[in-house]
């Protein structure tokens, strides 16, 4: 294969990357995440006591959203910087970090693939169900690995394959399917792929963990993510009613397939925190 035709190759690739994350920063912009994301925040105050988050930090979040990484640094008293490429998501963490009253957070607009900060600025780097969602995989994994010192930290939180978002994601698809050609999100919730994407790290430790959602029933479920939550939200604005009627119907299918039954509704969602030493 000629020089020329790799860079025509790398050239379309790059194309089809910026077309696929115009398209997700519009999903990620509808609905109202937030109203999703502040349930997850026990996820953020895991991963920065796993990454032994300190004082003396500088800790950056990648594809932030509204911040709950951010926050659970911030309240470590580490010095943070909030980073998503969907400015919405970035000012909804603003007002929560005023909230808190936490001086030590700023807020950049920035990709995950493109970070635009010096090497070894960060001594931890943190990603929340975030990154995991770039359509690059290995370039989202080389900016946060860039990005870290030596000796530093990168944690992660990422949906697994075999768990109820797992199993969300792939039932939304079979409605909408994902642009071709692009690797699946919930591979960086699984072993292997980490350590292809992190060859060079001195150290990987994963830990298995469940996130609870919990919800007054399936209905009221499948209302607020209907609403909020940007890949549900877009799946159900594509489809025509019938359509929605039977995504609905499967929704909700699954979850009582999933929920711990008893009072209200409680479903286990896996996901795999990882810590890596740079």
């Amino acid at each position: 294969m000629t020089t020329t035709m790799v860079s025509c190759d790398t050239a379309m690739l790059a194309d089809r990357f910026h077309a696929i994350k115009a398209r997700q920063q519009a999903m990620w912009a509808s609905g109202d995440f937030a109203v999703i994301g502040t349930t997850l925040q026990i996820v953020g105050e895991l991963l920065s006591e796993a990454a032994d988050v300190r004082a003396v930090h500088r800790v950056l979040d990648v594809a932030a959203g509204n911040g709950n990484a951010t926050l659970a640094a911030a309240r470590r008293f580490a010095s943070v910087t909030s980073t998503d490429y969907v400015p919405a998501l970035l000012e909804s963490g603003r007002r929560r970090t005023d909230a808190e009253g936490l001086a030590n957070v700023r807020f950049e607009v920035a990709d995950a693939e493109a970070l635009p900060y010096p090497d070894a600025s960060f001594d931890v780097v943190l990603s929340t169900f975030g990154v995991m969602f770039a359509p690059d995989h290995h370039r989202a994994a080389d900016e946060m690995t860039r990005v870290c010192r030596p000796g530093g930290r990168i944690g992660l939180a990422s949906w697994t394959p075999a768990g109820f978002v797992g199993r969300l994601l792939r039932l939304v698809a079979r409605y909408v399917p994902p642009p071709p050609g692009v690797r699946s999100p919930l591979l960086w919730g699984t072993d292997a792929h980490v350590r292809e994407l992190f060859p060079g790290a001195t150290k990987i430790e994963h830990t298995s963990r469940l996130f609870a959602f919990r919800y007054r029933s399936p209905e009221h479920w499948v209302d607020v993510f209907r609403r909020f939550y940007g890949p549900t939200y877009s799946a159900f604005l594509a489809l025509d009613a019938d359509r929605q009627a039977a995504l609905e119907t499967d929704l909700v299918a699954l979850l009582r397939s999933q929920g711990l039954g008893g009072e209200g509704l409680v479903v286990p969602g896996e996901y795999l925190e990882t810590v890596i030493t740079k």
